[in-house]
């Protein structure tokens, strides 16, 4: 089962490359790295870095020198990070990872671009007309075009593998900082205010023959009602699609061949380079990241609220990653159960966090890869290098040891959960 510990370039350059390639090598065994190549906003604690504590991201940037030819004439495009702007930061910590015998991933954030207002007019746009400008939108051809050559780009830094975060429809949250909302938003809320109705999705609808302006007005109308204070009800795929008369299922339909297009066109690019796609399937993250107590339905069975199709994206010879963000080894096997029973049996990728709110010690660590052990996981990636103590390593380590994998099953006394 191959492993990687995800980095950012920010970590090789505070602590040295050699020094964190020799951790994630050495300390946590681990056989590959995957570094951050394109990232958005973020505000961190970094619990080791010699220099700071806490650490910006800088906005919607590429950590690598872009290739120029590849973005000629495209309207979004690269903007390289300030850590990256004289010397090819990525690049290094690439190299530094290889000497060490490590594999190394890019780990490449698509469509959550965090350029503002520069890209507004690229953004989804929800029923009311409002943008949401942390994002851009997979219908845009502007927007195709450059996820095509930031990962063919990507790819031809020689990485083997190019992960795929954010190349499918954005949900609501995680949409600005400090966000607010005083009146209560259920999970159909939510997912309604996420929807794009931007000229391009409506005219995607319309090829596939779907009255997208009739969707628009019976979700702004049920919005409307549940935030002046009506029931509303959960989210249920089918009962939501019979909206507009049954419209918006076909409004649904659209958005997932769009989002499958896509991958389809971006596995290609980045297979023409050498390299493999991971597509990162944000479920997990939508049930467990904050709180790691994901509930509910398994992950896999709401990613089509980002109009992702998990078997058509498997079935173009992407590797599907899985959000592992939970805290309780049997709510991991529910997940797993269900994308394993999803994909029909296909290999898989899984993230863990080797830290809180996921696992608080090394033998919860231990529960959860030796869990994963019992499907047909291929990978297994633990985030993040620089956000958790170092003492996480070690705790990586002694998960992927074979032998605590068979200790750990040996003690449990049930055996493998029920996967129905």
């Amino acid at each position: 089962m191959r492993s990687t510990v995800a980095t950012f370039v920010e970590d090789f350059l505070a602590e040295g490359p050699d020094v964190v390639a020799a951790h994630i090598a050495d300390r946590a065994g681990a056989s590959g790295v995957s570094i951050a190549a394109a990232y958005h906003a973020s505000r961190d604690v970094f619990p080791h870095d010699p220099h700071h504590r806490v650490r910006y991201s800088e906005p919607g940037t590429v950590l690598f020198h872009p290739t120029g030819h590849r973005y000629a004439g495209l309207r979004i495009q690269p903007r390289v990070a300030a850590v990256s702007a004289d010397r090819d930061t990525f690049r290094e910590a690439c190299a530094a990872s290889r000497e060490r015998g490590l594999d190394v991933t890019g780990w490449t954030v698509f469509l959550h671009t965090d350029r503002d207002r520069e890209l507004a007019d690229l953004a989804p746009e929800n029923a009311f007309g409002d943008r949401y400008l942390t994002d851009v939108c997979p219908s845009r051809s502007d927007v195709r075009a450059y996820a095509l050559a930031l990962a063919e780009d990507v790819a031809a830094t020689g990485v083997s593998v190019v992960d795929a975060e954010s190349l499918h429809y954005a949900p609501f949250d995680h949409g600005g900082h400090h966000e607010r909302s005083f009146v209560p938003l259920g999970e159909t809320a939510r997912f309604l205010l996420a929807l794009c109705f931007c000229s391009a999705c409506l005219a995607r609808a319309a090829d596939a023959g779907v009255d997208g302006a009739a969707v628009r007005a019976a979700v702004r109308s049920s919005l409307d009602a549940w935030l002046g204070g009506a029931p509303e009800p959960a989210l249920d795929r089918d009962e939501i699609g019979e909206l507009a008369g049954g419209q918006l299922a076909g409004y649904l339909a659209s958005r997932t061949a769009c989002v499958s297009a896509l991958v389809e066109e971006v596995a290609a690019a980045v297979r023409a380079q050498g390299a493999t796609l991971r597509f990162c399937d944000l479920s997990g993250a939508l049930k467990g990241y904050a709180s790691g107590a994901p509930s509910g339905s398994a992950a896999a069975a709401t990613s089509w609220t980002l109009g992702v199709d998990l078997p058509a994206i498997a079935a173009t010879g992407t590797l599907v990653g899985a959000l592992g963000y939970t805290a309780d080894a049997e709510r991991l096997r529910l997940d797993l159960a269900g994308y394993t029973h999803l994909l029909g049996g296909r290999q898989f990728g899984l993230t863990l966090r080797p830290m809180l709110p996921d696992a608080p010690d090394a033998a919860n660590l231990r529960a959860k890869v030796a869990a994963a052990r019992e499907f047909p996981v291929a990978e297994v990636s633990f985030y993040h290098y620089g956000l958790a103590r170092l003492e996480a390593l070690d705790w990586i380590r002694e998960s992927l040891a074979p032998s605590v994998h068979g200790e750990d099953a040996a003690s449990s006394g049930s055996g493998p959960a029920s996967r129905e």
